[in-house]
This record gives C-alpha cells, structure tokens and sequence, in this order.
C-alpha cells in the first residue's frame, strides 16, 4: 500500500519540518545550548514524527478498508494488527 500523491506531498512537508527541527537540535548542541532548550526541541521532533507514523498508519487503514473485499478483510486485519503490535 502506498500514500496517495495528496498524502504523500503532505509526509513528505512534514518530514523535511522534521528534518529542520533535527538540524537545529544538531546546532543548539554543537553550541552547547540550555539542556532544558535542547529536551524540548527532542520532545517536539519526536512528537512530530509520532504524528506523521500515525498519519501514515491511518492512510493505511483507510486503504486497507477501501480496498479490501470482505473475503479478505481478516488477512488484512490481522497485518494492520501485526503491524500496530510490531512497531507499538
């Protein structure tokens, strides 16, 4: 399953913000900033990739609903569980 191009081109502006706010984590320590400064910026990536696993993972779902026909609904159920388990 892929994202559709409107939901890639939305992943894709999310992570290059990720990106950003990693390379500016990567300058606050290289000057050796305020600790407490540096946590909340690691807090605030961290949250915001959480944000785009969700998203992706909703994607998929919403994929797996739309595309699935009822006789395969419980293969596919099972890899959105399997899935959810691995990477929880």
């Amino acid at each position: 399953m892929r994202p559709s191009l409107p939901q890639s081109k939305r992943m894709q502006s999310r992570l290059a913000r990720v990106e950003g706010q990693l390379r500016g984590i990567q300058r606050l320590i290289g000057e050796e900033d305020d600790c407490e400064k540096i946590v909340q910026q690691l807090l605030a990536a961290r949250k915001a990739l959480d944000k785009a696993f969700y998203e992706l993972l909703a994607s998929m779902i919403e994929a797996c609903i739309r595309d699935t026909d009822n006789a395969d609904m419980p293969r596919q159920a099972d890899k959105l569980r399997n899935l959810l388990t691995k990477y929880n």
